[in-house]
């Protein structure tokens, strides 16, 4: 359990920065409890995904929400035999009222309709979405056969017997990604958008670190939350903490950024390796990606310009 321990611990450091590929290394070696569902909070239950990676650390978390006739399910996961099962059995002799997404990265709603073929529950949340990304996450591709029911607007709800989730538009690592809130609770689900152990990746052409700065924004104002339950990683106790951390850390990175370009270094390819020395080499071509998003966000703000594959200082 130390070696737990310190290995989380080693994450939770470095969280508000970077991924830690060694210290989930370490995590993934320990025995996990997949597909097993596990009481977290109030009214929550989580089940966790076999997929562990890189980019989804110990795997996806799908969250059962609801003690009593009916639940609703957030993030299903990918479509695999053994996660299905499991929220099968964990939903048992409830209703299944509503299955949700945060947004399509094959990692989260590829099982929403095997699950809703199953259960005949409803799939409601995340607007469909499907485009090439040229970004280097075989993961994170989008899902072609997400089809929901309802598509959620801002501050719209679902609610059951003993329980609301409202939906909090926050786009970013995606154009569509929603958080769900549970007001009797005061717990976020925050998908991809928040996470306990590191940033969100956020690629170009769909990611845009505009809108991602600005759903940060919105939820550091959000006082109600006080927890926040993330499709990967630990929950976060101190929500607003790391928000704003998370805002001070993509502030940090448009500096090193700014620095790079007066150094002489104008490629992305060139920043990367003296932006991320402590980072897996791995996870580089992904950093490259939040690289570009911050400095499309800087162009749009007239703080740099680019010819071809160079970054320069606006005059």
């Amino acid at each position: 359990m130390r070696g737990l321990r310190n290995a989380r611990a080693a994450i939770l450091d470095s969280r508000a920065a970077r991924p830690h590929i060694g210290a989930m290394d370490a995590l993934t070696q320990i025995e996990r409890s997949y597909a097993v569902a596990e009481q977290v909070g109030p009214l929550v239950r989580r089940v966790l995904a076999r997929n562990p990676s890189p980019f989804t650390y110990t795997g996806t978390q799908t969250y059962i929400v609801g003690a009593g006739r009916d639940v609703a399910v957030i993030d299903p996961g990918p479509n695999e035999a053994e996660h299905l099962d499991a929220l099968v059995e964990a939903i048992g002799d409830a209703t299944l009222a509503a299955i949700l997404c945060t947004h399509t990265h094959r990692d989260h709603s590829p099982a929403a309709g095997p699950l809703a073929a199953r259960t005949d529950a409803p799939v409601i949340g995340c607007a469909p979405l499907t485009l090439e990304d040229d970004g280097p996450r075989a993961d994170a591709a989008f899902d072609p056969d997400y089809r929901p029911h309802r598509v959620l607007e801002d501050g719209e709800i679902v609610s059951g017997d003993g329980w609301t989730l409202a939906a909090v538009a926050t786009p970013g690592h995606t154009s569509n990604h929603l958080c769900f809130a549970l007001p009797e609770t005061g717990a976020l689900f925050t998908g991809d958008h928040v996470m306990g152990w590191s940033t969100s990746v956020v690629s170009p052409p769909d990611g845009d670190m505009t809108a991602y700065m600005a759903s940060l924004a919105k939820l550091y104002a959000r006082e109600q939350d006080t927890v926040y339950f993330p499709a990967h990683g630990p929950a976060v106790e101190k929500p607003r903490q790391l928000v704003r951390g998370m805002i001070g850390h993509r502030r940090s990175r448009e500096k090193q950024i700014l620095r790079q370009i007066e150094a002489g270094r104008h490629g992305i390819a060139d920043m990367v390796p003296h932006m991320y020395k402590g980072v897996d080499q791995r996870l580089w071509p992904a950093a490259g990606r939040s690289v570009l998003a911050h400095l499309i966000d800087l162009e749009k703000r007239g703080v740099v310009a680019h010819s071809e594959d160079r970054w320069l200082l606006s005059a």
